[in-house]
């Protein structure tokens, strides 16, 4: 097949003529074309084949760099693929050089269309000579299939898999990476090998654990990113991020100790290149790829890494104020890397020690910290230079980043923490409520004309409800008193446009509209029911029911939304090729859910204790209107595979019509054993002779700290004969006693035993002042935080029952002793 009329008017004639000469060439061999109409060439006549391949070099040299002849090449393609891929596998000694050169020439100015196509050929003969005696062609060869498996399709990931398991690729490959390391050889011949082996770990799982388990690969790459030059850091660490996709990989690479992460943060530095530095962020990245990572990680080096993470950010100021491309790829993975603030830990110190609110703020104002500015200066003036610098369109590609790290550093701020400059971090303030309003304000033009400010406002908007609801009492009351005053004047009438949007939609009055105009307005209602003086006006417009009616259209509709879906900054390259790594994310597809369970909470908090008698008796009777669905709602959604945020927020909104706890599947079938006297082993004793007869396998996995010192569990019955019932005879003849001390309440020790049997209880105000010092004394720490009604922290797990706990050692038995001094203390006093 030739170039269309059109396409040859614009040819040269060199190229033409050698075009011509190709074809003259391949006519030479064989020609079939198969029932496919997959097209082969044969020849066996060697001075032929080196023929054709002169050809195509000169051709291809013709063609090159010049996007005219594109169109000739692509015509040419098929024909030449076939008559490499036989020259290939021929494995002719004299012709492999020249003709693996060739392959890699040839791939490099392939469309992509036709590399996931035609060039799939070539994988099978390619990945054969990978083991070739001759170093060159093996390098060649890992080149060219580099560059067809980066430009692969997902439809044809399996068949190319079976190739290379076929092959025995990943094997080759290792093997000579270990001879490269052994015999010092070019850093051409190991890079190649290395990128082909990182893009095969991206692409297949299964390839993973021959890398990662093969102690002498590791050790030899470690020692590459020591003591080898910065070429070969960029290969290692490229590799090292492919094979921490794997959970079991990472966990493998964090074995390593400081001693890796030490070199990974030195490869951050400054010092070195843009390339080396970018590829250091990304390891950071997929070595904090869930929390449990993260955590591990930060344990072993968590200073060196946010102060490289703070040099990254800020790289640009000292150079001029134009970011060039490098410098925005390493603001960009710095900020990524930063996200790690989404999770709770001792990081967040060290952000605060570095001044990561200066540098957000660097990134938000193009001229700020070059400025001089009066610390004092009223809120207006502060609301007025946030405004000059957010229209500035500064850094527009890192904002969502901004946002959602200041988000982060609030809602996992201590109580009691102050900012070491308050000056930075109002104005950061001010920009996050400004970008809020404007969303709210704007929404239509926003999103017709700008799809980028709508993404950035939905991180705005966002990060001012975490500000609002943040533990720490400066950073919530300064966000409330700065978004008062940024609404001002039109609050109320912004307000009213999002009460009657959910209103309608959760009343199907009209079809439902794009899933971030949602979020964002159901955000923007959450943030204003935590401002006092609208409360009063949303419990009037019964903003209670309103939110019920959203939940209920959420949970009908089967409406789910995460966030990733209108977040673009933070579709992570790694996420999807992760594998071995379970974490359930805290949020997840039920985010509509979560933020109206937390305005829900805030509203009932707050109904029937505001404003004059009239507004508290609107207030309660709007909740007696809804309780009893609510509340079976809300246990509904407890027992449900919900994500652990909303089953927080489930429970935490259950505490204010006295249930407290966390009512499970699991729990509701252990709680059947409560009755189960025959089989109980423990007895509390109160001081006037009552006995309660409980199970020490529950006490185990629900409340250990009601165990005795000794031990969990009474003698099992170990014999193979024994039956279930003299199993329970057993269990009943060793019972032991409790004793518990005057102290305990009988009803409040009634309570506690249905929470530990039932996972949750019901109780009134009075009897929940009781529970509170047991919960207390008991360490039941999620039980006291329902029943002292403080919102949940973000991010942390929901309460499950231990159930290894109950896998007690066999044979084990219990003290024969009374309990005195131990519980003594279980006083509700």
């Amino acid at each position: 097949m030739g170039p269309s009329k059109h396409d040859r008017s614009i040819i040269s004639g060199q190229t033409s003529t050698r075009h011509q000469r190709l074809n003259e060439a391949l006519n030479l061999g064989t020609r079939l074309y198969g029932g496919d109409k997959a097209r082969k060439w044969q020849c066996m006549d060697i001075a032929i084949q080196r023929h054709v391949v002169h050809s195509i070099a000169a051709f291809l040299d013709s063609v090159s760099g010049d996007k005219l002849h594109h169109p000739l090449l692509k015509a040419s393609a098929a024909d030449i693929i076939a008559a490499l891929v036989w020259i290939l596998q021929s494995n002719k000694g004299s012709m492999l050089s020249k003709a693996a050169n060739v392959t890699v020439k040839l791939v490099s100015l392939l469309p992509k269309s036709i590399l996931q196509l035609d060039a799939l050929d070539l994988i099978n003969p390619l990945s054969s000579l990978l083991s070739a005696n001759q170093t060159e062609v093996a390098i060649s060869c890992a080149a060219a299939l580099n560059l067809i498996l980066t430009n692969l399709s997902m439809k044809s990931a399996k068949e190319v898999w079976d190739v290379l398991e076929k092959t025995e690729s990943v094997s080759q490959v290792i093997s000579n990476l270990r001879s490269f390391s052994e015999c010092m050889m070019p850093f051409e011949h190991f890079q190649q090998m290395a990128l082909l082996l990182s893009t095969i770990l991206w692409w297949w799982p299964p390839s993973r654990f021959s890398v990662w388990s093969d102690a002498k690969l590791m050790e030899d790459l470690n020692d590459m990113l020591i003591k080898r030059d910065v070429y070969h850091k960029v290969a290692v660490l490229k590799l090292y991020s492919a094979v921490a996709l794997c959970g079991n990989g990472a966990k493998k690479l964090l074995e390593g100790g400081e001693a890796l992460l030490e070199q990974m943060v030195q490869c951050m530095d400054n010092s070195y290149p843009y390339s080396v530095r970018i590829e250091a962020f990304r390891l950071a990245q997929c070595l904090a790829i869930n929390e449990q990572k993260c955590l591990q990680m930060m344990s072993l080096s968590c200073q060196p890494i946010i102060k490289a993470i703070i040099s990254g950010m800020c790289d640009w100021s000292s150079h001029s104020r134009k970011v060039t491309n490098d410098q925005m790829s390493l603001l960009v993975e710095a900020c990524r890397l930063a996200l790690i603030t989404r999770w709770a830990g001792e990081h967040h110190i060290y952000f605060w020690k570095q001044g990561i609110d200066k540098i957000l703020l660097d990134l938000l104002l193009e001229k700020f910290h070059n400025q001089s500015y009066d610390d004092s200066m009223s809120l207006e003036e502060q609301i007025v230079i946030a405004k000059e610098g957010l229209n500035a369109n500064y850094l527009l590609f890192l904002r969502s980043y901004v946002w959602d790290i200041l988000g982060w550093l609030a809602i996992h701020c201590g109580e009691d923490f102050n900012p070491e400059t308050e000056f930075h971090f109002d104005i950061l303030i001010a920009c996050a409520c400004l970008t809020f309003v404007e969303a709210i304000q704007k929404w239509h033009k926003i999103y017709e004309n700008d799809i980028a400010g709508t993404f950035t406002s939905e991180s705005a908007t966002r990060a001012v409800l975490m500000m609002i609801y943040s533990p720490c009492k400066y950073i919530a009351s300064k966000a409330r008193f700065i978004l008062s005053e940024t609404l001002k004047p039109k609050g109320l009438e912004y307000l009213n446009i999002l009460l009657r949007f959910l209103n309608n939609l959760s009343s199907g009055n009209f079809a439902i509209p794009d899933k971030l105009q949602i979020i964002i307005y159901l955000m923007g209602f959450i943030c204003y029911s935590g401002l006092e003086e609208y409360e009063v006006w949303i419990i009037k417009q019964k903003g209670v029911k309103t939110l019920f009616s959203f939940v209920k259209w959420c949970l009908s509709s089967h409406f789910q939304v995460e966030r990733l879906s209108f977040a673009p900054h933070l579709h992570n390259m790694f996420h999807e090729k992760i594998c071995c790594s379970s974490s359930r994310e805290w949020e997840g597809k039920d985010i509509l859910l979560l933020y109206s369970l937390l305005g829900l909470a805030e509203l009932i908090k707050h109904s029937g204790c505001v404003g004059d008698n009239l507004d508290r008796i609107a207030g309660k009777n709007t909740l007696a209107h809804i309780e009893s669905e609510l509340v079976s709602k809300l246990q509904d959604i407890c027992n449900d595979n919900c994500t652990p945020g909303v089953q927080w927020y489930a429970a935490y909104v259950l505490s204010y019509f006295g249930f407290y706890g966390f009512p499970s599947k699991l729990m509701k079938r252990i709680g059947k054993a409560i009755n189960d006297k025959d089989s109980a082993d423990l007895q509390f004793v109160l001081t006037n002779g009552e006995c309660f007869s409980v199970h020490g396998v529950v006490l185990a996995i629900q409340c250990p700290s009601l165990l005795p010192p000794e031990g969990l569990l009474p003698s099992e019955v170990t014999s193979d004969d024994s039956s279930v019932t003299g199993s329970m005879e057993v269990s009943k003849e060793f019972q032991k006693d409790i004793r518990l001390s005057a102290h305990v309440d009988h009803q409040a020790l009634v309570m506690l035993l249905e929470y530990i049997y039932f996972g949750y209880l019901q109780a009134e105000e009075e009897l929940g002042k009781k529970l509170r010092t047991l919960a207390k004394r008991c360490n039941l720490q999620p039980l006291l935080q329902m029943l002292c009604r403080k919102r949940p922290n973000w991010g942390i797990a929901f309460p499950s029952p231990d159930l290894s706990a109950a896998l007690g050692p066999s044979g084990h038995r219990f003290s024969k002793c009374s309990v005195w001094g131990r519980y003594k203390n279980l006083s509700v006093s």
